[in-house]
């Protein structure tokens, strides 16, 4: 019956001491982590909303790295609708030195050289790479905006749209604009593109038009026309950077948000587990001291 006893009496004793060596391992780990939860039976509620606060945080960094995909082709279009505009313009300049009816013949073909070149660099702007190495205007094709046909004109054979990303939280933004929205409009005679128009009065020029001074005045309303077009979509791309900035801000606010109830619910209260540490310790110390004294008696001592 002692030896029963005696068996119960250190195998309570040893789970005891185990239990509690247990305990300030565990708040030992939460001082060093800084997290209060070592195991998801800790505090399952507490676990749980731990486990929805990192998917929210994942969820966001995958919209985040969308977001500065879309902002960077964004950038890189308003900057190539700038060089665009910049083109019109210098053809602008060119038609309205050709629409003097006193300057020579040779200095009109001058001008008819310089426009062709100026035809050949907008189509270069029209074929200008994104950041995945796609068309930048041309939707969501994989190859060029625009090819040549037989006759040196460009023909669009991108996608009818330039397709959108997600932003999180049901936003999303169009992350481009198409050749056609940008460089294809309405003009005095009907619908031309920029492309026919300066290659048309880069040919007038040349010698293919009775009366080249007329037909570079005729142009002007035209390239009028085009530069207020590509102006238009400057317009759209700055409001979509905008609206790329404002979600952005509020997805980092939302971020900062859950990053402090990430502290709050699983954080270690550092003052409360140092002395609860403690407690742990000298009640360990007591519980091991007091072991150690009642394992030394035996019935001797209890006979003397």
């Amino acid at each position: 019956m002692t030896m029963v006893s005696t068996s119960a009496f250190y195998d309570r004793s040893s789970l005891s001491l185990a239990g509690l060596r247990a305990q300030a391992e565990r708040l030992q780990a939460a001082i060093g982590t800084g997290q209060r939860l070592g195991a998801g039976s800790d505090d399952p509620v507490a676990a749980a909303r731990l486990r929805s606060l990192t998917r929210a945080e994942s969820f966001a960094a995958i919209d985040t790295t969308a977001a500065n995909r879309t902002a960077s082709d964004l950038t890189l279009t308003d900057s190539a609708l700038t060089a665009f505009s910049d083109t019109v313009i210098r053809v602008k300049k060119l038609a309205t030195q050709a629409a003097n009816g006193v300057i020579s013949p040779g200095q009109r073909a001058g001008i008819a050289t310089e426009l062709t070149q100026l035809h050949s660099e907008l189509v270069r702007l029209a074929n200008t790479r994104d950041s995945a190495g796609h068309a930048l205007f041309g939707g969501e094709a994989s190859g060029a905006a625009y090819n040549l046909d037989a006759a040196g004109n460009p023909v669009y054979v991108g996608t009818a749209s330039a397709g959108s990303l997600a932003l999180g939280d049901g936003q999303t933004v169009t992350r481009g604009v198409t050749g056609p929205e940008a460089l294809h409009f309405t003009g005095p005679t009907g619908p031309t593109d920029l492309f026919a128009v300066v290659k048309g009065l880069a040919d007038a020029l040349g010698g293919a038009s009775p009366d080249p001074a007329q037909s570079a005045r005729d142009a002007l309303g035209a390239l009028d026309t085009g530069l207020e077009t590509i102006t238009t979509a400057q317009t759209v791309v700055g409001a979509r950077l905008n609206w790329i900035d404002l979600t952005t801000t509020r997805r980092t606010q939302i971020s900062e948000q859950n990053a402090g109830e990430q502290a709050t619910v699983g954080g270690t209260d550092i003052a409360e587990t140092v002395t609860r540490l403690q407690q742990t310790m000298t009640v360990l110390e007591a519980s091991q001291a007091s072991f150690a004294k009642l394992a030394g008696l035996s019935l001797f001592d209890l006979l003397r």
